[in-house]
């Protein structure tokens, strides 16, 4: 079944790498490769990896000698890699226990059960805290064996416990079982009677619709009655009757809940979706006329963001969003119809109330928003790669964001606040690369010295009113004239005029390198500190 010798190792440390892992596991045998797998984005850890061996018996010896050894601090869980993921998903050999200990943990369990056959993977669950469940899953590696496990251990005492061994039912099939049994019951639950209720007159109540094996009324240790019992019948029918009968009846002033008694389990899951029902009702209610509002002022409160929008239509909600008594800096208002929510989108959107421009949009549920903003990532990651595959099989590759427009840095509230492209920033900056695109080193700009009068100068077209300089670009034209570059100019200038001198500096070097990308080019090296960028045009002749 594992010609490679493939060993999975679960419950890794986070702080455990991949040189850790082979200097534990080399001492078993000649380790081929090994990996641990982590999270695209963050590089963590996901605490588990795969181990390769050059033979079957390195591996076996290192699933016999080192399972459940610890590792910095935590054991390690080891099993045999299963690269055919319909042998795991097919149940087979899988047998699941419930009712254990606290105490058992996964190296505990695996020493009861191994004494039947191979076992493939064993596994106790655990909740955030690292403290069991109270349940877990033997995996063997085959079905004869999981049967004779489940045979002999069934209703065993362990840790002083009576657990439960039965074979794996996947989730599709336990819903469907729950959902037979729910049409043949005979264990009624009956809720909202009186502190007073007798177990005599509880089983009177019920007797009438046939015969009872067992009727209970829960008790506080006072004796007093905790409101609500069961009944147990001797067929379905009886249990069927009485659930019709006797379900919204008042008793004493009391409107009675009789109904099919439900595990835990059932309950939640009726709940939630119950839950999921009324969320999905009250948003498609609201659908087009709910406003989502971010960045907002701590000073914000409910009558405050209600004012600020009452002007676009009538309001039926206004809510800030708070924690701890303090806004979380968001909130919804809701308004009668869907034009005046989106009239309140397009005036408010931006609009800067206190010290933040709001962000307006319609609320959308966190599903939907989480759907957008990982399509919207992939979408940048897909992105990004075009432009590496663009950057190393070609010219290099410009951002329409950048390439379209006049010059930004011609405009003096740009450069109060310079642009930051949101596709831009996600690419990373490396050695010689910033932003996927070229940036040229002093040594780039090194140029044989020669006279300023073979310099070239811009060619010119004729016709029209007379000669006109072409621009190299879009993004650039040359129609200033030239403002020489020295210490006491760029000093004194303000920032505006600074962008403007190093510009033309800038664009003169790169055209003799490049002249059809040299406004693009030049523009994105405006990015660099202006202190860097007078390093290289003072050293370009050096």
């Amino acid at each position: 079944m594992f010609p490679m010798g493939s060993l999975y190792v679960g419950d890794l440390h986070p702080d455990v790498t991949e040189a850790i892992l082979y200097e534990k596991f080399s001492a078993a045998g000649q380790v081929l490769s090994l990996r641990i797998c982590r999270d695209a984005r963050t590089k963590q850890s996901l605490g588990y990896g795969y181990v390769n061996f050059n033979t079957f018996r390195d591996a076996e010896t290192a699933l016999d000698t080192m399972n459940f050894d610890p590792l910095k601090g935590k054991p390690i869980r080891i099993m045999w890699c299963q690269r055919d993921p319909s042998l795991r998903k097919s149940g087979l050999g899988n047998i699941f226990i419930k009712n254990l200990d606290k105490n058992i943990d996964n190296k505990a369990m695996y020493d009861t059960f191994s004494a039947f056959g191979s076992i493939l993977s064993c596994k106790v669950a655990i909740d955030e805290d690292g403290y069991s469940k109270g349940y877990g899953f033997v995996h063997f590696d085959s079905e004869e064996i999981a049967n004779r496990a489940i045979e002999k251990v069934n209703g065993m005492l362990l840790n002083e416990k009576k657990v439960y061994v039965g074979k794996f039912m996947p989730r599709a099939e336990r819903q469907k079982e729950l959902g037979e049994r729910g049409k043949q019951f005979t264990n009624v639950y009956v809720k909202n009677f009186g502190e007073l209720m007798t177990d005599e007159k509880f089983n009177d109540m019920f007797k009438k619709f046939g015969t009872i094996t067992s009727s209970i009324v829960s008790r506080h240790p006072d004796g007093t009655s905790k409101g609500f019992g069961f009944v147990a019948y001797a067929d379905a029918k009886s249990a069927y009757a009485a659930v019709q009968e006797m379900n919204g009846k008042e008793i004493e002033g009391r409107i009675l809940y009789v109904g099919r008694a439900q595990r835990k389990t059932e309950r939640v899951n009726e709940l939630r979706k119950k839950y999921e029902q009324l969320r999905m009702e009250r948003f498609n209610k609201f659908q087009g006329v709910n406003v989502y509002i971010k960045n907002l002022d701590d000073f914000f409160n409910d009558e405050r963001l209600s004012a600020e929008f009452e002007c676009f239509g009538n309001i039926t909600s206004a809510k800030v969003m708070v924690e701890n008594g303090r806004s979380r800096g968001f909130g919804f208002v809701c308004f009668s119809s869907p034009n005046e929510a989106r009239k309140a989108i397009q005036e408010m959107n931006g609009k800067i109330i206190g010290s933040k421009p709001l962000y307006v949009t319609l609320a959308q549920r966190k599903e939907v928003r989480k759907a957008f903003l990982t399509n919207q990532y992939v979408d940048r990651v897909h992105l990004v790669r075009q432009q590496g595959l663009q950057f190393a099989g070609g010219p290099p590759f410009l951002l329409p964001a950048i390439a379209q427009g006049p010059r930004l840095f011609d405009n003096p509230a740009v450069l109060k606040s310079p642009p930051r492209w949101p596709a831009l920033q996600t690419l990373p900056r490396l050695n010689g690369a910033v932003f996927g695109l070229p940036i040229m080193s002093a040594a780039q700009f090194r140029t044989p010295a020669r006279p300023s009068s073979m310099r070239q100068q811009p060619r010119a077209i004729t016709g029209g009113s007379g000669p006109t300089t072409r621009p190299n670009s879009k993004y650039t034209t040359r129609h200033r004239p030239d403002i020489p570059m020295t210490d006491s100019n760029i000093t004194h200038a303000v920032p505006q005029e600074q962008k403007k001198i190093l510009d033309d500096q800038l664009f003169q070097i790169v055209e003799k390198l490049h002249p059809q990308l040299a406004g693009k080019i030049t523009g994105m090296l405006l990015e660099i500190d202006s202190t860097e960028l007078m390093h290289i045009i003072k050293h370009q002749d050096n």
